[in-house]
This record gives C-alpha cells, structure tokens and sequence, in this order.
C-alpha cells in the first residue's frame, strides 16, 4: 500500500496549512486521532508557544473571508461555535458595526437589485438578509435604498 499515517502533528500542521483553525475547532477535528486526551492538550499548547495556532488569528481570518457577505451577528454566532473567546469575538466583529449598513447594502444588491414591489417580495427580502446576519436596522436602511446614514447607529446590544 504505501500510505503511512500521518503523526498527531501531521495531521494538525495539514490542517493548519489549509486555513486558520481556533483550538476549539483544531482539538474537535484532532481528537479522533489522539492516543489520549493529554497528547492532544500538549500539541494543541506547543502549537500555541510556537505561534502555529492562534485563536485571534482564526478569528480575524473568518472575518476577512466571510464578512463582506455576512452580517456581524452571524459572525459572531460562528466564532463562538468554533470556541473563540467572548473577547476575541468582540475585537474581531467591532470594525463590522461601522460597515453594517454598506455590506448589507452590497448582499442585498447582488440578489435581488430591485426594490421589492410587494410585502411578499419584501419579506423574501428581509428574511434573506436576517439569515446572513444582519440586523433590521441594516436591512431597512439596504432595502429601501436609504443612502442617508450608511455609518452605522446601531444598537449597542446588536451582536
């Protein structure tokens, strides 16, 4: 056959070289292959000590790649899924608050392009921003082409 299995290490640094991973998600996806729980514990710490895994980094690379097209609550949904830090959350998404209105603006250009006609094509409309994660202030402001304002007045509880 040939193949060989990859080490603990291997099998984290093959992970790694594909996209940040936060140590949450990094020990869920290593567990399966550890020979105990401690093995694991002491890679996931020497990948931290030589700065290979870092929960900040992992968080701010979910945020470059997915918030041009989400809103800041569902980004926040899926960094705490993946174990980040309230903290590291908070820090991540902040500079969002202030795009809010624009991004929704852009998603809500790029499928649908028209004002809806109908409450029926407006609730279509709605739901579909609300599922990305934008908040209602963001989405009336997208959908009734409100340029006024696009610097977010957001409410302070919106992530």
């Amino acid at each position: 056959m040939g193949f060989t299995t990859l080490s603990l290490k291997g099998r984290a640094l093959r992970l790694l070289s594909q996209r940040e991973h936060s140590r949450s998600e990094l020990a869920a996806k290593l567990a399966p292959h550890a020979e105990s729980p401690e093995e694991l514990a002491a890679l996931l710490d020497m990948l931290v000590e030589q700065d290979w895994l870092s929960d900040q980094r992992a968080a701010q690379s979910l945020v470059h790649r997915r918030g041009p097209r989400l809103g800041a609550a569902r980004l926040v949904r899926e960094l705490r899924n993946r174990g980040v830090a309230d903290e590291l959350v908070r820090e991540a998404t902040a500079p969002l608050l202030t795009t809010e209105v624009q991004r929704a603006r852009e998603v809500w250009q790029r499928k649908f392009g028209q004002v809806p006609l109908d409450m029926k094509e407006r609730s279509r409309q709605v739901r579909f921003l609300m599922a990305r994660g934008f908040t209602m202030h963001a989405i009336q402001k997208a959908i009734g082409g409100d340029t006024d304002g696009d610097t977010n007045d957001e409410d302070p509880g919106a992530t």
